[in-house]
């Protein structure tokens, strides 16, 4: 894996300032003549930790386990479900519940990353690190009929609607069928990174700007897989000395707890960090 690529993604920020600069960097669309930002993110209290799945961590046998995981929860959560009976409905609304999948949590937002990044200040000993991936440039290396289903609508992003679309033609899979995971693995001769835009299941995932990221092989590490095409990727680092300071700018803008985890658990632990004192975490 060449080195010197990776190292050349990596920037650590000496300040605010810098850090803001470095995450709404690139954001100038010259074709809209508007700031629309290419990059999606994730945060990560701790730099030093790998993007790994849920699923991952898990362990065993992470094509079988998946199979079924989806299909008991499924199960057992039916009557609580949004309407529809796509697999991939049923992989996002798990990954929002905390069911082990192959999703990996990204938002639209820098600041909400940032936000994730900065959220327990039980981590505060520790660089944190917020991932930006060029969602456009990423497109270029998904599968044709992927391709196809995005330009056909004249979307970035891929919906549940597009998966179910491919994966039925490709292994005429009924609505809801685990082997629609093979059969979207198979679209490829070599893994591909792909981001999901869930429905708006709920006010988490409105406030939160959310969508997933996901490998088409689910033993592939997201920071894996980004390592292995430079230009995909930026990764910010945020010095733990700056995480105080983050966390009251962010706080101040109302993104925390209470905006981003709308009800009284969200309100609680906003309530708790706020009147917490550097002194005694």
């Amino acid at each position: 894996m060449p080195q010197e690529p990776v190292a050349a993604s990596i920037r650590v920020a000496s300040s605010w300032n810098e850090l803001l600069d470095l995450l709404y960097g690139g954001a100038w669309n010259p074709d809209l003549q508007r700031f629309r930002s290419p990059f999606v993110f994730h945060g990560s209290h701790n730099a030093e930790f790998a993007l790994k799945t849920s699923l991952q961590r898990l362990g065993g046998d992470l094509r079988a386990n998946e199979r079924h995981l989806l299909r008991n929860f499924r199960k057992y959560a039916h009557r609580r479900a949004t309407d529809g009976d796509s697999l991939w409905q049923w992989l996002a609304l798990g990954q929002h519940h905390g069911l082990p999948t192959r999703l990996l949590d990204f938002t639209y937002s820098p600041l909400v990353a940032l936000h994730f990044a900065t959220r327990d200040p039980a981590h505060y000993q520790h660089d944190a690190a917020v991932w930006m991936v060029n969602h456009t440039v990423i497109q270029q290396f998904l599968p044709p009929p992927l391709q196809e289903a995005l330009a056909a609508e004249g979307s970035e992003v891929l919906t549940t609607e597009h998966l179910q679309s491919v994966t039925e033609t490709a292994g005429r899979t009924r609505l809801f069928d685990t082997s629609a995971l093979a059969a979207l693995e198979q679209l490829s001769d070599t893994p591909f990174l792909a981001f999901l835009e869930p429905p708006s299941l709920d006010e988490r995932i409105v406030q939160q700007f959310a969508l997933f990221g996901f490998v088409s092989n689910p033993e592939v590490q997201v920071d894996d897989w980004l390592s292995g095409h430079p230009g995909t990727f930026l990764k910010v680092v945020v010095p733990a000395r700056l995480k105080w300071q983050i966390r009251d700018y962010l706080d101040q803008s109302n993104i925390n707890e209470r905006t981003l985890f709308p009800g009284l658990t969200g309100l609680a632990q906003w309530l708790g960090l706020y009147y917490q004192s550097p002194l005694h975490r």
